[in-house]
């Protein structure tokens, strides 16, 4: 892993919002629009929670793997690339990346067990086709850094780790989103908090000058959290897989 975000793959491959939002032409000819596309990416970001912890991996590693899934989506569509196949193969190649390795075999367990549905069935082989392909398509980078470790150093320094439980789960919602793309992990962080500290009542502003932040990127990305739970709704399974029968038409 590289030691400073700076000089990293991760710093160097982060995105304009509008780079993130594109619709490849397969995906379109389909008749998929941009907020089922993002309704896909969310759905799969659930699934990949939920199969984590079914094999007890680290929050890391889910993480990671959701970061995976949606940088292949900006450059691969899903109809050539089916999320129900990228989802777990993203969390079998985070898991090694993160050296927290879980055996492909057990996620087909899992996934067998959890789903009837033969469209969400593989095999080991599946998995492991599936996981050169996203190699190619992430060009074999796997750096990616998270908020989690400059929220807890930020929050030791403002001196208000009570609020570490709030702010976590924070974090974690921003995966449901595209921002890991986005914006640096520390940006996201400070968002976090700042959200946080609003909730609690707390005045962070000598705080948040003191660090020199860029405020309207920190408001911003507490704007996109906060539509995001104004507007998120989970779809009726009806719904969800009318829009995954559109990618998956033969």
């Amino acid at each position: 892993m590289a030691a400073n975000f700076w000089t990293s793959s991760h710093w160097k491959q982060l995105l304009e919002q509008e780079e993130v939002d594109v619709v490849h032409s397969p995906d379109k000819e389909r008749g998929l629009t941009v907020e089922e596309f993002k309704y896909i990416k969310m759905h799969m970001a659930n699934y990949i929670w939920k199969l984590a912890q079914l094999v007890k991996v680290r929050q890391r590693v889910v993480a990671t793997a959701v970061a995976y899934m949606r940088r292949v989506y900006t450059r691969k569509s899903m109809t050539e690339y089916d999320p129900r196949l990228v989802a777990p193969s993203c969390l079998y190649l985070a898991s090694k990346a993160e050296e927290s390795t879980v055996q492909a075999r057990l996620l087909v367990f899992y996934i067998k067990k959890q789903y009837s549905d033969e469209k969400y069935r593989f095999e080991i082989k599946d998995i492991l086709e599936m996981e050169m392909k996203i190699l190619e398509a992430l060009d074999y980078y796997l750096v990616v850094y998270h908020p989690y470790r400059p929220l807890s150093q930020l929050l030791q320094d403002a001196g208000m780790t009570d609020m570490t439980h709030l702010s976590w789960g924070l974090v974690n919602d921003t995966y449901k989103m595209d921002l890991v793309l986005i914006y640096p992990p520390y940006m996201i962080a400070l968002a976090c908090i700042y959200i946080a500290s609003v909730l609690k009542d707390k005045d962070t502003t000598a705080w948040f000058e003191e660090l020199r932040a860029d405020m309207n990127v920190v408001k911003n990305i507490s704007m996109e959290i906060l539509d995001f739970y104004d507007n998120h709704k989970i779809l009726p399974e009806d719904r969800t897989n009318a829009i995954f029968n559109k990618i998956s038409k033969s």
